[in-house]
């Protein structure tokens, strides 16, 4: 299991009854509140159409709400002026980082969003160099991103986000287009972010795996809340997290089909912890 060093005491975004309805008339988030905290590694999961994506754009002030508020570090954002604001303490990574990498040179790419918000040439050498030291991809500053596996792509993207140095970092389904070596690449980046900097993370996904490395989970559907907790609490409700459409991960439903066969185990999270558990009833 993975802890972040969160602080319950600091309330680094608050929601307070969201909604957000599209053009069409579609209610995506529909009377969302919750908080989270300074260092706190927080997992959205959810179905398709669920709104956690549509929750993910309005934390980062892509959208505003329809009706309530969000505060992020006390900003509340109502125009674009203080969207902006916002976007400089909370960051995002989106799905495909093909739409999110603009230079034909990585420590380019890395260096554009310094260089918008009008950083000095001698700060934005710093830290572009610190950026991509911080997801291993420095050997790789002058190589073209259209040359790099999709892990690599993504650990660029994430570059390009801390370089500007934000709180907060909102990953909207930063794995989905990988496979599994890439996904592995990018959630080592974002667990030392979280835990050795301290960033907090907010991490949209269908994973259960990665959600599992939360320290609190949030299921969306149709546009609610429908559980919050631990991902122990959380997935060891294996039929609820069924009848909202996603599956508890895979040592939570071996723990379950073992006790249904008198295997009086534990519910345990990974594979480990898991052979740690039949070593005991081993013994």
């Amino acid at each position: 299991m993975i802890y972040s060093v969160m602080d319950k005491k600091n309330v680094v975004i608050r929601t307070d009854n969201v909604k957000y309805a599209y053009e069409d008339g579609h209610d995506a988030v529909r009377g969302v509140s919750f908080e989270v905290y300074k260092g706190e590694f927080l997992a959205i999961l959810g179905h398709n159409g669920s709104g956690k994506s549509t929750l993910a754009k309005l934390i980062n002030a892509l959208f505003l709400p329809s009706e309530g508020e969000i505060s992020v570090n006390g900003i509340v954002a109502k125009n674009e002026d203080e969207a902006f604001e916002v976007r400089r303490h909370c960051g995002m990574v989106f799905q495909n980082p093909d739409n999110q990498i603009v230079a034909t040179v990585v420590e380019e790419d890395v260096a554009f969003g310094l260089e918008n918000m009008g950083v000095s040439s001698e700060e934005i050498r710093i830290r572009v160099d610190a950026a991509l030291k911080n997801v291993g991809m420095e050997k790789f500053a002058m190589s073209a991103p259209h040359m790099l596996s999709g892990g690599q792509k993504q650990r660029v993207a994430i570059a390009g986000v801390i370089a500007m140095r934000p709180d907060i970092i909102v990953f909207d389904e930063a794995t989905a287009m990988l496979d599994p070596s890439g996904r592995a690449e990018v959630m080592r980046v974002v667990q030392d972010l979280n835990q050795n900097s301290g960033v907090t993370v907010i991490w949209i996904t269908h994973f259960m795996e990665e959600a599992a490395l939360a320290d609190r989970v949030l299921v969306m559907d149709a546009g609610l809340i429908a559980m919050e907790g631990t991902p122990m609490q959380v997935f060891s409700q294996v039929d609820t997290i069924r009848n909202l459409g996603l599956e508890a991960p895979e040592m939570i439903i071996l723990a379950n089909k073992l006790r249904a066969h008198g295997i009086d185990v534990k519910d345990v999270m990974t594979v480990d912890e898991m052979a740690v558990e039949l070593c005991r009833l081993k013994s």
